[in-house]
C-alpha cells in the first residue's frame, strides 16, 4: 500500500492542479452548457424549465440554422481544399534544393504569425462587394479594383455578399493564412522520405508520376490525415474572421453555426446558444476523436 502512494503520489500530486482545473474550466462549462441547452431560457430572465431536446430537434428543423450548416460545409470544403492544394505546391517547390529556401519558407508562414481579427479588417477592404459597373463605381478598392486595373474586370463579383457563394470567399483569407502551415507539414513530410527510396525507385524504371504515386503519396498520407483534421476542425470552429471581414454577425449570407450562436447569446436565447455550442462541440469531437483514436492504435504497433 505505501510502496504504491510513494511510486504514484508525487506524480499524482504534480498533475492533480491541472486535473481539478480541467474538470471545472473545461468539462464542468461544458456539462453546465449542456444543461442549459436542455431548458426553456429563451430570455434573459433566470427561470428556465427542462425541455429535454426539443431544442435540438427545432434547431434542426429550423431554415435558417439549416442554412448556416450548409454554409459551413461549403466553407469547410473551400477552405480544405485550397489549402491541400496550395500547401502541398508550396511543400513540392520548396522541397527541391533552391536558392532562398529560407526566405520564401518564412514568406508562406508569415501569414500564421497575424491573428485572424487583424488578418480579417484588411480583407474586409480587398473583399470589398463594390464593382466599377454598378453605381459609384469610381469607389471601387481590393480585388474588383485590381482585377478592372488588369483588364480582368469580368471576374470582378460580390464577394462575401453574395446569397449563394458568399460564405466560400470569406475562406480565401483563410486559405491565405493556413496553407503556410499545411507547406509546413508537407515539407516535414517530404524531408522524412529518404532519398534511397526515391532512387531506388527511379533504378526500378519508374517514372515521376509514378514515383508519387506509388512511393511519395503513400508516405504522405499521414501528413495528409493530419491537415485535414487540424484545418477541418479550425474551419468549424471560425469566427473571429468572419466577424472581422462581416461586422454584422446577423448577415444571413454568411451566417453559420459560431455566429449563429453568438446572436442568440447576445440576443439573450441562452438555450438556443448552448445547443448550437452543443452541436458544434459534437461536429468537432467526430473529427477529432477518430483521428486520436487512428493515431493511437498506430503508436501501439
Amino acid at each position: 500500500m505505501f510502496a504504491k502512494i510513494r511510486t504514484w503520489g508525487p506524480a499524482l500530486a504534480l498533475i492533480s492542479p491541472t486535473i481539478i482545473l480541467l474538470g471545472i474550466f473545461v468539462y464542468g462549462l461544458i456539462a453546465q452548457n449542456v444543461q442549459i441547452s436542455m431548458t426553456n431560457q429563451h430570455t434573459s430572465l433566470p427561470r428556465a424549465d427542462f425541455v429535454g431536446l426539443d431544442n435540438y430537434f427545432r434547431l434542426f428543423g429550423d431554415a435558417d440554422f439549416q442554412h448556416s450548416l450548409r454554409n459551413l460545409l461549403l466553407l469547410t470544403v473551400v477552405f480544405l481544399a485550397g489549402t491541400l492544394i496550395f500547401g502541398f505546391l508550396w511543400a513540392w517547390i520548396l522541397e527541391r534544393p533552391s536558392f532562398g529556401e529560407g526566405f520564401f519558407r518564412s514568406v508562406y508562414l508569415f501569414p500564421m504569425a497575424v491573428s485572424f481579427i487583424a488578418s480579417g479588417v484588411v480583407w474586409r477592404w480587398l473583399l470589398s462587394s463594390l464593382q466599377t459597373d454598378q453605381p459609384g463605381g469610381e469607389r471601387t478598392t481590393g480585388l474588383n479594383r485590381l482585377l478592372e486595373s488588369i483588364g480582368l474586370g469580368f471576374l470582378q463579383n460580390s464577394w462575401w455578399s453574395d446569397p449563394n457563394w458568399g460564405v466560400a470567399a470569406i475562406a480565401v483569407p483563410a486559405i491565405w493564412q493556413l496553407s503556410g502551415y499545411v507547406m509546413a507539414l508537407f515539407l516535414a513530410g517530404f524531408r522524412g522520405i529518404p532519398d534511397e527510396l526515391r532512387e531506388a525507385a527511379r533504378i526500378d524504371g519508374c517514372s515521376e508520376w509514378k514515383l508519387y504515386r506509388h512511393v511519395i503519396f503513400p508516405q504522405l498520407s499521414p501528413v495528409m490525415l493530419s491537415a485535414v483534421i487540424i484545418i477541418g476542425h479550425m474551419s468549424l470552429k471560425l469566427f473571429d474572421l468572419i466577424r472581422a471581414i462581416v461586422p454584422d454577425a446577423n448577415t444571413y449570407d454568411i451566417q453559420v453555426p459560431a455566429t449563429m450562436m453568438w446572436v442568440k447569446y447576445i440576443g439573450s436565447d441562452y438555450a438556443d446558444s448552448a445547443a448550437i455550442g452543443t452541436i458544434m462541440l459534437i461536429l468537432v469531437a467526430l473529427v477529432v476523436v477518430p483521428y486520436l483514436v487512428y493515431t493511437s492504435r498506430q503508436e501501439k504497433r
